[in-house]
């Protein structure tokens, strides 16, 4: 039992408090890492409501695949490559479930029907609406997971999703292409000839590259925020390959189902396709936590102790950081970002961010932008000689709204009216009993 209390422990709290910087050996800082970041999508997961909103994408999902595949199809015979499309889409698992081609009827009939509207262009629209929604909620659920409270601009949306729709063809193409070129000239070489197995793992190769350069362009994109490279291609390369085996699983077992035919029979193909939709979105949401985990893995650093700070500690820390910034900016130096400021003192870059913004509102310290550096930087809003210790801790006490209370008694009103006076005539109110105010 102490072992186990030890352990919870160090995942609870000593995980948290260790600078993975600081730690020389590269498995153990690599391990440090990702033992964080684990936890972190463990997190996530169910605080995000991962597996709901993965439903719901799916919900939507189901609703937007015919039009989704009517545009990328369009887009395809638009180059003369609909045929590649379909033979890729029979080369996956779904060719083993004989509903490419209904799927396939599908969309040369919405085709038709988006092209003979009642009026001019009315069923493109509907076509394209139909797409822009699915896409938006796809947007938004990311956008959640980051914590970004402000969405893209409509024309920056229509950028994305458009490129999104041109990408998906292009890959597809790109994947027959390397099947192709693996069978024509790979095969001709005498060498190569005698390793089928290794023509075989090539175009397997093939297909997973693309699919994770797939999912790193969409983890890198999507969210409307900037995102780093490894926290786009750790988990689109994770991703991407889990996706891969998913299709390789569902595979097997519609084969399977098919030659048994127990239970569903032939409409054994309907559950397969919704759970093979179902676990491709939650695979995508859990990639979407993954990277958020990744580029705010720092952010976390001391995350149950920063809940239990005490108000003189975070006193303490927020005249530091301020005096920081005084110090640099009588020294005439270059201001610092937060992250300047958390590596350069050891300080947790999620506590650096929120005494930042209080001295920002308190109008003590000013955001400035300076070139060389993507994120704002940190200088003193007022004359530095005229900031004083009081000062800051009076405009923090003031922060926020007061007197909100409507039906408060006359002595709770006539307490506060001395409470202020008090303090505005002694420089401390250590000395002075509570019942004489």
């Amino acid at each position: 039992m102490s072992r186990l209390d030890s352990i919870i422990g160090f995942i609870r709290d000593d995980v948290w408090r260790l600078n993975p910087r600081s730690i020389s050996n590269p498995l153990l800082r690599v391990g440090c890492y990702a033992l964080r970041t684990v936890l972190i999508v463990v997190r996530g997961f169910t605080s995000k409501n991962l597996n709901d909103l993965a439903n719901s994408l799916t919900y939507s999902l189901v609703f937007a695949i015919v039009p989704i595949l009517a545009m990328i199809l369009a887009v395809a015979k638009g180059f003369g490559m609909d045929s590649v499309i379909e033979a890729q889409l029979q080369s996956s698992f779904l060719g083993e479930t004989n509903l490419v081609p209904v799927i396939m009827g599908m969309v040369d009939r919405y085709l038709s029907t988006a092209q003979g509207g009642v009026f001019i262009g009315v069923g493109l629209l509907i076509l394209l609406w139909a797409i822009y929604s699915f896409f938006r909620s796809v947007e938004t659920i990311f956008n959640d997971i980051w914590n970004v409270k402000q969405t893209r601009s409509i024309l920056r949306q229509l950028v994305t999703y458009i490129a999104i729709l041109f990408l998906v063809p292009v890959l597809m193409v790109a994947m027959s292409g390397i099947s192709l070129f693996v069978n024509s000239s790979l095969g001709q070489i005498h060498i190569l000839s005698h390793f089928p197995d290794f023509q075989t793992g090539f175009v397997q190769f093939g297909q997973f590259a693309i699919s994770w350069l797939l999912f790193v362009w969409m983890y890198k994109a999507i969210p409307n925020t900037k995102i780093g490279f490894w926290a786009a291609v750790i988990p689109g390369v994770l991703v991407g390959t889990l996706f891969m085996a998913l299709q390789m699983l569902s595979t097997y077992i519609i084969m399977f189902l098919s030659r048994t035919s127990i239970v569903y029979g032939a409409f054994a193909i309907i559950p397969i396709l919704l759970t093979w939709l179902q676990w491709t979105c939650l695979l995508i949401l859990i990639g979407a936590q993954m990277s958020f985990a990744i580029q705010n893995n720092e952010q976390f650093e001391y995350e149950q102790d920063l809940n239990r700070m005490s108000r003189r500690y975070k006193d303490y820390i927020t005249l530091y950081i301020l005096s920081v910034i005084i110090r640099r900016f009588e020294s005439d130096e270059e201001p610092l970002t937060a992250q300047e400021i958390a590596v350069a003192h050891n300080i947790p870059a999620r506590l650096v961010n929120q005494l930042l913004s209080r001295l920002v509102e308190t109008k003590l310290v000013r955001e400035i932008y300076i070139e060389g550096k993507e994120n704002r930087t940190f200088q003193p809003a007022l004359d530095t000689h005229k900031i004083t210790v009081g000062m800051v801790f009076d405009r923090i006490d003031a922060q926020g709204s007061e007197r909100f209370l409507r039906a408060t008694t006359p002595q709770m009103q006539a307490f506060w009216r001395h409470f202020l006076q008090l303090k505005n005539e002694h420089n401390s109110l250590n000395q002075i009993p509570v019942n004489q105010i």
